[in-house]
C-alpha cells in the first residue's frame, strides 16, 4: 500500500509538473544570449516564482524519478503519529516547520517573519554547548499532547546613518528573546543565534568544489596583509564519519548535503533518520518520552536519499540584463570595492558523486565558502566548531536578484534584518568594513550601478 501511496504521489507530481511546464516554466528568456550560466550546463533562464524550483539538465530517468519523489518529500507537510498516512507521520514530538517547504518556499529563501524560515540555534560557551533543557535549537511547535518549547521574539530599534554625500540611511537593529521556555529557564550563558533558510540552488555544484579549491583562498593568518583571514570550518560528518570542509548552513557547519538535508529532518521537523535515529528531545523534557512515533526510523532511506538527490539537483539561475551599461559600471565597482576577495567567482566542479551533470562544471557562485569575522554587530557570541561567535561563510550570491520574485521579500543575512541590498552592505564589517567604508563613499548614482549588478545575479 505504501508503494502504490508513493506512486501516485510521483505521478500527481508529474503530472503537476508537466502542466507547470506548459503554463509557466517554458522562460522566454532561455534562449536570450545576453544571460550568462552561472551554473554552467546547471543553469535555467527563468525568471519567474519557479525560478529556484528546475531540476538540472542531464539527470536519468532514474534520477529524474527520484527527483520528483524528492520534491514531494520536500513540499508534503508531515503528520503526528499515529496516522493512516504513514509514508509521512512521526511529525515532532518537538518541531519547527511540518515541511521543508515551510522554511524554503519553493526552494527559495526565509524571512524573519513568524513561521516563514526562521529558527534559533543555541549554544554556550566556546565550545557551543547546547541548552541542558532545551538543547542546540528552540522549537516553537510541538505534538497536541505537550507543549512547545517557547517562542522566538524580535523587536527592532531603527540606527540612522549618513552616506558620505549626506544621504541618510536607516538600518534596523533586532533584539532577540525567547517567550515562554515552557520547560524552565534557559542556562544562563546560552546565547540566541538567528538563522532564516536559504535558497536551495545550485547545492550540488557546491558539494563537487575540490577541498584544494576552497584552500586555495584560505588565509587565516592574513600572510597577505590585505585584511581577508579567511578560515576554512571542519565538521565531523554524520554519513561518511569522515573530517570534511564545512560548506553548508550559515557558519559552514555542514560537510555534505546529506548530512545537511537529514538533520534538517531531525532537527526542524522531528524527523528521524538511519543518519538521525534519535528524537530530538533532552532529557529534561521527559514529557516528551513515549509519545507514539512514525516508525524506527520515520523517514525511510529510500525516501530520504530522494530527497538529498532533489537538494542536489536544483539548477542555478542564470545571469540577468549583462549587457545594461549601469549593470556593466556595477560589475567594475564590485571588483574595486573588494567584494570579490570573499565572494569568489570562478570554480571549475570535481568528478565526485553518481549526478554526471554536476561534474566538471565551470561555476560562478560568488563565495569563497570560508568563514570570514563580520564584526561585532552580526555577532551572535555563538561558536559553530571552528566558527568563532562573529564569524560567518560568505553566502553564495546567485539568485539573489530573483529573491524578491521566488519568496516576495528581500530579507537578507543569516537573520533576515536587512531589508534590501543595500542594507545587507552596510551591515557588512569587521574583514568587510574597508569594503562598506568604500561603499559608502560613492556618489549616488555608483552606489545605484552596484545594486543593479548584484540583482542581475
Amino acid at each position: 500500500m505504501r508503494h502504490l501511496f508513493l506512486l501516485g504521489i510521483v505521478l500527481s507530481v508529474v503530472v503537476f509538473s508537466c502542466k507547470k511546464e506548459e503554463a509557466t516554466i517554458v522562460s522566454p528568456y532561455s534562449d536570450d544570449s545576453t544571460l550568462i550560466d552561472l551554473g554552467g550546463n546547471c543553469s535555467t533562464g527563468d525568471q519567474t516564482s519557479y525560478a529556484f524550483s528546475y531540476q538540472i539538465n542531464g539527470l536519468s530517468s532514474n534520477q529524474s524519478l527520484m527527483f520528483f519523489v524528492g520534491n514531494s518529500f520536500f513540499n508534503q507537510s508531515w503528520v503526528q503519529a499515529p496516522s493512516s498516512t504513514t509514508a509521512r507521520d512521526g511529525l515532532g514530538p518537538l518541531f519547527n516547520a511540518r515541511s521543508c517547504s515551510a522554511c524554503h518556499f519553493r526552494d527559495g529563501r526565509g524571512s524573519p517573519q513568524a513561521n516563514s524560515g526562521l529558527l534559533f540555534r543555541l549554544g554556550a560557551g566556546f565550545d557551543n554547548s547546547p541548552d541542558a533543557v532545551y538543547g542546540g535549537q528552540l522549537q516553537d511547535f510541538s505534538h497536541n499532547a505537550i507543549s512547545p518549547e517557547g517562542g522566538m521574539g524580535i523587536t527592532y530599534v531603527e540606527e540612522t546613518g549618513y552616506f558620505a554625500d549626506g544621504t541618510s540611511y536607516s538600518l534596523r537593529k533586532p533584539i532577540y528573546t525567547v517567550a515562554g521556555q515552557n520547560y524552565g529557564a534557559l542556562q544562563g550563558t546560552t546565547e540566541i543565534s538567528p538563522r532564516v533558510g536559504q535558497q536551495m540552488v545550485g547545492l550540488g555544484l557546491l558539494e563537487l568544489i575540490s577541498e584544494s579549491a576552497i584552500l586555495a583562498h584560505a588565509d587565516p593568518n592574513d600572510a597577505d596583509g590585505d585584511g581577508i583571514s579567511g578560515t576554512a570550518n571542519y565538521v565531523s560528518d554524520v554519513v561518511s564519519g569522515n573530517l570534511l570542509i564545512g560548506r553548508f548552513g550559515w557558519k559552514a557547519n555542514v560537510g555534505s548535503i546529506a548530512h545537511q538535508v537529514a538533520g534538517a529532518f531531525n532537527g526542524d521537523i522531528g524527523i528521524t533518520s538511519s543518519y538521525f535515529p534519535n528524537e530530538n528531545y533532552t532529557v529534561n523534557q521527559p514529557s516528551c518520552a513515549g509519545l507514539p512515533n512514525g516508525g524506527a526510523p520515520e523517514i525511510e532511506d529510500n525516501d530520504l536519499e530522494a530527497v538529498i538527490l532533489y537538494a542536489r539537483s536544483l539548477a542555478v539561475p542564470k545571469r540577468r540584463n549583462t549587457t545594461d551599461v549601469e549593470v556593466k559600471y556595477g560589475a567594475q565597482f564590485f571588483k574595486s570595492l573588494g567584494c570579490v576577495s570573499c565572494h569568489k567567482m570562478n570554480y571549475t566542479t570535481g568528478f565526485g558523486g553518481d549526478i554526471a551533470p554536476l561534474k566538471n562544471q565551470k561555476i560562478t557562485p560568488y563565495t569563497d565558502l570560508l568563514l570570514h569575522d563580520m564584526g561585532p554587530d552580526l555577532a551572535d557570541n555563538v561558536p559553530d566548531h571552528l566558527a568563532t561567535g562573529s564569524e560567518w561563510r560568505t553566502p553564495p550570491l546567485w539568485g539573489l536578484g530573483l529573491i524578491s520574485i521566488v519568496n516576495g521579500h528581500t530579507n537578507l543575512l543569516h537573520d533576515g534584518r536587512a531589508r534590501s541590498i543595500e542594507e545587507a552592505i552596510l551591515w557588512h564589517g569587521g574583514e568587510a568594513e574597508k569594503s562598506r567604508e568604500k561603499y559608502k563613499k560613492l556618489p549616488a548614482a555608483q552606489r545605484g550601478y552596484l545594486i543593479k549588478y548584484l540583482q542581475s545575479l
